[in-house]
């Protein structure tokens, strides 16, 4: 982006009160510390100005792209040419009503599981040790223990690219398993309507430390990483097991590329050693579905997405 375009469009940006930051590295801004820099990134102050910017970067015809937490997302080493959105804990109001909760895209998952465990309702349990946002869990329909967020929700509050406001019923989000409307592109989400059931404070709180405690026991929580890798195929789950065993199985706990390594802890994580490279984690995920196919034939699917130096989503490449 060149320096008149960046201050034109970082002027107009900040007419609309938004914060922004030129040649950011996004390596600050995900759980995996992996990233090149990003041309331009914009910080909305609340949910009322998402709509506007939108609409300005539409008009502007650069690419965008809006993120949370970067939980789940693995950016080139190159950055991106082009606009991140960057959604943080000032877009983050909850409010519950009898057994509704209402969200928006920036609530910090443990939070919202926390906010609602107080006021009675179980149904997030399985949130509370999600480190992500609730934007980013709605777009992959997120969870654990078999269950995911997509089947609590009502209804999802979006704008379209160019900042226009829709209202999507659970059925138009087309939640499958770590998947929605959502992963397709056009739509930004902005707050989610959940519907929980009202529930013994004591034992919810009961279960969600029993989860935590599990957590920390099983996970490579100290080291960067993205979370699991690969998807549990729930076809296939009875017979062939978990990812990780699958991994751990063929041998890989443990290997590694540069540094980038198959976690030690848990074989469906693929944590950052110091200095890993989007390149290294590419050609592990490679390898790792290579090997695991030869010794199991099947064939691992990422929850991992891509995010290329045009700001498109897209698989993992072949290590990059």
């Amino acid at each position: 982006m060149s320096a008149s375009r960046y201050q034109r469009i970082a002027a107009q940006a900040s007419a609309l009160g938004c914060r922004h930051f030129r040649d950011v590295p996004l390596s600050a801004h995900t759980t995996w510390r992996i990233g090149g820099p990003a041309d331009l990134m914009l910080v909305p102050p609340d949910v009322g100005q998402l709509a506007p910017l939108l609409a300005l970067l539409s008009r502007e015809e650069l690419p965008v792209l809006v993120i949370g937490a970067g939980s789940n997302l693995l950016f080139s080493d190159a950055g991106v040419r082009g606009v991140v959105i960057k959604i943080e804990s000032n877009l983050s109001r909850i409010s519950i009503e009898g057994n509704r909760v209402t969200a928006e895209a920036g609530a910090w998952i443990p939070r919202l599981a926390r906010n609602s465990a107080a006021a009675g309702l179980t149904g997030l349990e399985h949130a509370i040790g999600i480190p992500g946002t609730l934007g980013g869990l709605l777009v992959m329909n997120g969870g654990s223990r078999r269950e995911n967020i997509g089947s609590r929700i009502v209804a999802v509050d979006a704008l379209t690219m160019q900042g226009e406001a829709v209202r999507l019923s659970r059925e138009e989000c087309r939640f499958g398993y770590r998947t929605s409307l959502f992963q397709k592109g056009g739509l930004v989400v902005v707050r989610g309507e959940l519907e929980l059931e009202a529930g013994d404070r004591r034992t919810i709180r009961r279960d969600m430390l029993s989860i935590l405690r599990e957590r920390r026991a099983k996970f490579p929580l100290k080291e960067p990483s993205c979370g699991s890798v690969f998807l549990s195929d729930q076809a296939l789950f009875p017979q062939a097991g978990p990812p990780g065993k699958l991994i751990e199985d063929a041998g890989l706990k443990g290997v590694s590329l540069g540094d980038a390594q198959v976690s030690t802890r848990h074989a469906n994580f693929i944590v950052n050693r110091g200095r890993a490279t989007s390149r290294e984690v590419a050609s592990l995920i490679c390898l790792v579905r290579e090997k695991v196919a030869a010794a199991s034939g099947v064939a691992l699917n990422c929850e991992v997405r891509y995010v290329d130096e045009q700001c498109r989503l897209t698989a993992v490449p072949r290590g990059e």
